[in-house]
């Protein structure tokens, strides 16, 4: 029952196959990220045991072992509030630098980006962060002076930020830009007052009052237009351009200064709501707290929290928050960990006990050890999963970003073809004509279908992971609308995965204390929930044991060593059938246990059956109410155990699982989970952060239960549990199915809306301003309908 390096030193064999699953369960180094054979755990997380041990042994282990309108998002673009974004450009460079633009709130800028360093020796890989408008460059270049300058060249400017972990502030709008924008406005406004009253759009007071208006406000849209047209860049920049000077060309100038101000609008109004989701970020990282009380020289003083080592020994007061992820050292105190998990109920802390940075204080001052760095806390971890989750767009954002690619130059074609068509055809005349075209231009704009996706991504992402719901990115959330089953390990999912020996038979010439003995010693070197049970029944009586020599183990069957210069195995029921030691006795006693629901552990010498330990574990208090939750959704639930099938029904029975299956190895719970793929369902596996790693690997979505304190949950699941409520099984589908409903709605109202002007402009119906207007409404329609899911998540009922 070794770690693997544990074997390593000792001369041990390494493990076959999925040797440390005992219980038919794979398990995960949480210190390696692989599983037992070496295996990369991807989209995998943990799982758990059996509580037979499934010795069936099912040994768990839980080893410890300058754009000028500051803020101002692009109005119709390829939005993208989805950051980051990740753009490869070469082989992987040494070090990494992060840049704050101010101008870069989209895809539109990030192509400029792009196009700027792509070819720039050094430069390794770009990685955009759209809410917060940086850019991390991974290069090999002594500086970045030449990064800056290219950025600058087009329009950009570039600002390096030293510190990672901080929040970046957000320049506001400067009062003379605001004022400048209200005065453009005011012009606009007037040039079409005075065509009116005129009739007359050529007129030169309506004419001057339009340039007035566009000089005043629109000559930043411009400005990028001719860097779009210079960088052969086909954006929402060059299209209002295009629109805006052919407007005036047309003679139309109130339509050509009202579009621009509009636009100008538009910016405003979207950075102001984009900037609302990168609150939801903002107010996780403000959990954590900039300083500590650190030990020094014998003296308690205040240091700021990044510079506080592993090791420390820091003191949290009543009511503050603790700043460093470790375990209490002197004091007692009930903590709130509402941050981590979701659960604002205090828990009670000893020392011993782990917290966690964020959590706040309750009654008591204790004195902590540091156990982390202040960016290797799980709440450092939590808040960079949401702050990076957009870097694998899900799947519904991969297709509109590529039907926005392909709408935009389509719908540019088009307004060419009808500006030249009907006019040759004889149905429009050659000003009506250009106008129309000049509206479908504005249409082209694929604003609020672009960003209907992103920010709602983004606020789903930020309200789950204050309701302890940590889901890995889009593409997660999206698999969890669809899960209509989920497959469950048994110990420390449906149990609470501690489980005791109830009783001890001996069959042979050793008594029961002497079995004990035996156990306890192929067991020490196990932290396997199974292994607990019987080193503490030992511990309980008294009794010592000898260290065991040549400990290997059997995938699915048991353990066996060397203790007391006996050659001896303990496992399950299938190792003594397979040794030869299932006699009329040891059947007897198995079926006794097995119609009682509990485990056996048998103790072997080689055929020969020297006694039973029978085992046994609580069934969760919450799992029947969660499981019901699950069938109200439509959810259909699956178990699958290492254990005899008659421990599985009876943990059924309690919980009121649909369908249960017993007695499994790790291939055949990947083989069951593949046949309910096959059969149309999208499977979830929800284990414990430890093991089944095959069949976590293999469902389409993967979820960690009580993964605060598993190293390899947070970095392996596709969606982390951080406490042990199984009740949030069914709020995580639930919310995953509201984020669904509003992504859909968002596109709908996004593509409705295109589709009602794109027929009102060739019939002549509709205005360019008119067209600037819908899209920005709609634009703001869908952030407002995408930011209702920040609130937080719903309770499913």
């Amino acid at each position: 029952m070794f770690h693997p390096a544990q074997r390593k030193r000792r001369g041990l064999a390494p493990h076959a196959g999925h040797a440390s699953c005992r219980g038919g369960e794979g398990k995960p180094d949480p210190r390696t990220k692989d599983d037992c054979c070496g295996h990369k755990l991807e989209a995998a997380l943990p799982a758990q045991p059996s509580a037979a041990h499934d010795h069936e042994h099912g040994h768990k282990h839980d080893h410890d072992h300058d754009h000028q309108h500051a803020g101002q998002a692009c109005s119709g673009h390829d939005h993208g509030a989805e950051a980051p974004r990740a753009v490869s450009l070469g082989e992987g460079g040494r070090q990494q630098a992060r840049l704050h633009i101010q101008a870069m709130d989209c895809p539109t800028e990030a192509k400029l980006i792009e196009k700027a360093l792509g070819g720039m020796t050094g430069v390794a890989a770009l990685e955009f962060n759209f809410i917060e408008r940086v850019l991390l460059v991974r290069h090999d270049l002594p500086n970045l002076d030449g990064v800056k300058q290219a950025i600058a060249k087009v329009g950009m400017k570039a600002v390096e930020l030293t510190d990672a972990s901080a929040p970046v502030e957000q320049p506001k709008a400067s009062r003379r830009g605001n004022w400048l924008l209200a005065l453009s406005g005011l012009a606009a406004a007037g040039s079409e007052g005075v065509a009116w009253l005129s009739g007359a759009d050529q007129g030169w007071g309506s004419a001057a009052l339009a340039l007035a208006s566009i000089l005043l406000g629109g000559i930043p849209t411009l400005k990028k237009g001719w860097i779009a047209l210079s960088t052969r860049t086909l954006n929402i920049h060059f299209l209002m351009s295009v629109a805006v000077i052919g407007a005036m060309l047309i003679g139309q100038w109130p339509e050509a200064a009202m579009v621009l101000f509009l636009f100008a609008i538009a910016e405003r109004l979207e950075a102001m709501s984009l900037a609302r989701a990168g609150e939801a970020v903002k107010a996780l990282m403000s959990l954590a707290p900039e300083t500590a009380w650190l030990q020094s020289g014998g003296e308690w003083v205040e240091r700021p929290a990044a510079e506080v080592a592993p090791g420390s020994r820091v003191r949290v007061r009543p009511g503050e928050r603790v700043p460093l992820d470790g375990r209490i050292d002197q004091g007692h105190s009930a903590f709130n960990e509402a941050p981590i998990t979701g659960e604002s109920l205090p828990v009670d802390k000893s020392p011993g006990d782990a917290v966690f940075a964020g959590s706040i204080n309750g009654s008591g001052v204790v004195e902590v050890l540091t156990t982390a760095a202040a960016n290797g806390s799980v709440l450092a971890r939590i808040i960079d999963t949401v702050r990076n989750a957009q870097a694998s767009k899900a799947p519904t954002q991969r297709f509109i970003d590529r039907f926005a690619s392909i709408y935009t130059p389509v719908v540019l074609v088009a307004a060419l073809l009808f500006a030249v068509a009907t006019p040759l055809l004889g149905w429009l005349s050659w000003h009506e004509a250009i106008y129309n075209a000049l509206v479908m231009l504005v249409i082209a704009c694929p604003c609020a279908l672009v960003i209907a996706t992103p920010v709602t991504v983004v606020s789903a992402l930020a309200s789950a992971a204050k309701h302890g719901l940590l889901i890995k990115g889009g593409a997660p959330l999206e698999t969890a609308a669809r899960i209509d089953a989920v497959c469950f390990d048994k110990t420390g999912t449906l149990t609470e995965g501690e489980p005791q020996v109830t009783g001890v038979v001996a069959l042979a010439d050793a008594d029961q204390d002497q079995l004990l003995r035996w156990a306890a010693a192929l067991d020490a070197h196990s932290t396997h929930p199974l292994a607990k049970a019987v080193l503490a029944a030992a511990s309980a009586r008294g009794l010592s044991w000898p260290e065991a020599e040549q400990v290997s183990e059997q995938a699915g069957r048991g353990v066996s060593g060397l203790a007391d210069g006996r050659k001896l195995a303990l496992g399950s029921s299938r190792l003594a059938r397979e040794q030869g030691a299932l006699n009329e006795a040891l059947q007897a006693e198995l079926s006794r246990l097995e119609l009682a629901g509990q485990g056996a552990l048998v103790l072997l010498e080689g055929e020969r059956a020297l006694g039973v330990i029978a085992v046994a574990d609580r069934v969760r208090a919450e799992a029947p109410a969660a499981l019901r939750q699950l069938a109200k959704l439509g959810v259909a639930t699956v178990m699958l155990s290492g254990d005899n099938q008659q421990v599985v029904q009876a943990v059924a029975a309690q919980t009121g699982i649909i369908e249960a299956h017993g007695g499994l190895l790790p291939e055949d719970k990947l083989e069951r989970i593949i046949r309910l793929q096959s059969s149309g369902k999208t499977v979830a596996m929800v284990g414990d952060g430890v093991n089944d790693a095959p069949a976590l690997a293999r469902a389409d979505l993967g979820i960690a239960m009580g993964a605060a304190g598993s190293d390899s949950a947070l970095e392996t699941a596709g969606v982390a549990l951080m406490d042990d409520k199984l009740a949030k099984l069914a709020d995580l589908i639930s919310h995953a199915r509201r984020t669904a409903q509003v992504l859909k709605v968002n596109i709908a109202v996004a593509l409705l809306t295109k589709l009602v002007f794109f027929a009102l402009a060739m019939f002549g119906l509709a205005s360019l301003w008119m067209a600037v207007f819908a899209d920005v409404g709609t634009s703001l329609v869908v952030i407002a309908n995408g930011l209702r899911l920040a609130r937080g998540v719903r309770k499913a009922e």
